[in-house]
């Protein structure tokens, strides 16, 4: 039997998903939670979940798995030396240090061009320029390429879900010459379609972990747009809304939409195009401040029905990325009641308020009319949650089929998408 290893590195915790070749059957689901916030988890913390995730994947398996694709989060970048190894802390995806080198970045780029933020892969970089570590450095890979490096060796290679935010254009499939004309000291990475077999597996690592030398590692992808290929989404106006700890929007859509302004951007999926956002609300908001028993048992008292009068703007700390993207946006979390039912009922009415807004962008920008929404992360099993959001995009919101990014990037080592 064929088998296909997807891995997901989250916000909350790495997951790997081992797929048969029909893609209906999960035959194991392996976890690896990270202890610290995400702001505290390093390379180190990566490597020792990646091993861990094969190591718990049951020995007869591992045997029959022919190839491996792993997706991390978006913008969350690092610098490493001539053998792979950081010369510094990683970029996480929502760190805004690159607002410091916006306006210059904006006399290079395009004008509403995605690099236009302060969280994406070229400001970041731009930003890591005036390290002393840089002098050190000689490639600059997303999470996700280093991690793959960790298993066939090859440095210096990324996918071009992973590339958007580093300038790459994925219509015409190269870096613009704006792009090679800011001459970067230091290799950026050889862009491939997601999916692609990139190597097979270092042979001690094969050997290591009981897989046969001929596994292969593909490209990889981001974890939100791994999420939409496990919710089974194919035509356009079909969307995917990831409740994580963020919130992520994806619409399949037949015209591509990018807006640096909103925080908008569109992802090659074959002949279509992903196009959405990325808000910093979402669970982590939630989590700060009820547990996850009581976020099951609070929501249950809620009547989904009705609308909250409390209007807040749900965020863990100052700025925004999209439908307003703003890195000095304030959190709006108060008046708060003294009932948690309220508050909690308040809060969900807020993000479903965002989720409903961003969506409402993207047509207006051009993007096809939503139809569907799946719903993948957590937040999916929120039934409370669920009608509430349906109340305001007026259209079906069904949970995934399967909800785990890291089976979406199985279907990518299957070779199923792209």
């Amino acid at each position: 039997m064929n088998l296909y290893l997807g891995i997901d590195f989250g916000t909350s915790g790495a997951r790997g998903v081992v797929i048969d070749e029909e893609g209906s059957c999960i035959q194991a689901q392996v976890r690896y939670p990270f202890q610290d916030s995400p702001g505290a988890v390093t390379p180190k913390i990566w490597q020792e979940a990646l091993f861990v995730l094969v190591e718990q994947i049951p020995d007869q398996l591992r045997r029959e798995i022919k190839a491996i694709a792993i997706n991390g989060t978006s913008s969350t970048v690092l610098l490493v030396d001539a053998v792979g190894n950081p010369v510094d802390a990683p970029l996480l995806y929502n760190d805004a240090r690159g607002s410091l080198v916006l306006e210059h970045l904006k006399s290079i780029a395009p004008p509403n061009h995605t690099v236009l933020s302060a969280t994406s892969s070229l400001a970041k970089l731009l930003w890591m320029r005036q390290l002393p570590s840089f002098n050190e450095a000689r490639y600059f890979l997303h999470q996700a390429d280093w991690l793959a490096f960790l298993l066939h060796g090859q440095l210096g290679i990324s996918d071009y879900h992973n590339a958007l935010k580093l300038g790459y254009d994925v219509e015409e499939l190269k870096y613009p010459e704006w792009l090679e004309n800011l001459q970067i000291p230091i290799q950026l990475p050889k862009v491939l379609t997601p999916g692609t077999p990139i190597a097979e597996l270092h042979p001690e690592i094969a050997d290591k972990f009981g897989f046969q030398r001929d596994c292969l590692v593909c490209a990889g992808t981001t974890d939100s747009i791994a999420a939409f290929l496990a919710s089974g989404a194919k035509s356009p106006g079909e969307a995917v809304t990831s409740l994580g700890s963020t919130l992520v929007l994806k619409l399949l859509s037949r015209t591509r939409v990018e807006d640096a302004r909103y925080g908008i951007y569109s992802h090659r999926l074959g002949d279509l195009w992903l196009t959405g956002g990325a808000s910093n609300t979402g669970g982590a908001v939630l989590k700060q401040f009820f547990t996850k028993a009581e976020l099951e048992s609070l929501s249950r008292e809620i009547d989904a029905s009705k609308a909250s009068d409390l209007d807040y703007y749900p965020l863990l700390k100052v700025g925004d990325r999209f439908p307003i993207n703003d890195p000095n946006l304030p959190p709006r979390l108060s008046p708060r009641p003294d009932n948690p039912v309220e508050f909690l009922h308040g809060l969900l009415e807020s993000i479903a308020r965002i989720e409903a807004r961003g969506y409402e962008l993207l047509q207006q920008m051009g993007a096809d009319n939503l139809s569907h929404v799946y719903t993948a992360g957590g937040g999916a099993a929120n039934d409370t949650w669920t009608t509430i959001r349906a109340r305001y995009l007026q259209i079906p919101v069904i949970a995934s089929v399967y909800t785990e990014a890291a089976y979406g990037t199985a279907l990518l080592a299957m070779g199923e998408q792209e």
